[in-house]
């Protein structure tokens, strides 16, 4: 489901406003609900806390979505979804705390939060590897996978995972070598998609 829809046609059936099907809002949650869990754990937050920032991060954009018009010269989705989640984090932290928000302290918590916040920019490459990887899990067989998890993400020996696939060595590096190749080119097209 998470790669069936394109970024900017997605963002037009949520803009629509109450005409927004709840597919919409899945396929949103389905492609970003784990950036955002994620953005949020490394910031510090339990779990519970950051399915509630994933929550209000759909709810802060159920308001706000409704007649947006997507226009990637104004800026990236990528940095507008950033600002948002970096609010739904702090408000939450205050919210936690018993205090209410101060501007400065949402000026300062924002920017820790710039292009440079590395926790995001991890969270955003695995993003876009977790999405890529549902393209791989459609495309290549389950034995070529097996190869590649093995060998590629285990980092275990080629010659261990040959054996136990009951493969060649060189098809277990042809595995690697052609799921890297597609991995790179689907990200290169998530990340041109999202602008």
């Amino acid at each position: 489901m998470v790669g069936q829809t394109t970024h900017i046609t997605l963002l037009q059936r949520l803009a629509s406003g109450r005409d927004a099907d709840p597919g919409s809002w899945a396929d949103f949650c389905g492609r970003y609900g784990d950036l955002i869990r994620g953005y949020a754990r490394r910031r510090g937050l339990q779990p519970a806390d950051c399915d509630d920032v994933v929550q209000d991060v759909l709810m802060a954009l159920t308001r706000t979505l409704p007649g947006f018009e997507y226009d990637p010269r104004k800026g990236r989705f990528r940095a507008y979804l950033h600002a948002m989640v970096c609010h739904a984090i702090h408000r939450r932290s205050f919210q936690k705390r018993g205090e209410k928000p101060l501007a400065e302290g949402a000026a300062s918590f924002l920017s820790d939060g710039a292009d440079g916040d590395e926790p995001w920019e991890t969270e955003w490459r695995q993003h876009h590897l977790r999405l890529a990887m549902c393209t791989i899990d459609s495309e290549f067989n389950a034995t070529d996978r097996a190869a590649f998890e093995g060998y590629a993400i285990e980092g275990r020996e080629a010659g261990a995972v040959a054996e136990e696939l009951e493969l060649s060595v060189g098809q277990v590096y042809q595995a690697k070598s052609r799921i890297l190749r597609r991995l790179a080119q689907v990200i290169q097209l998530q990340v041109e998609e999202e602008g």
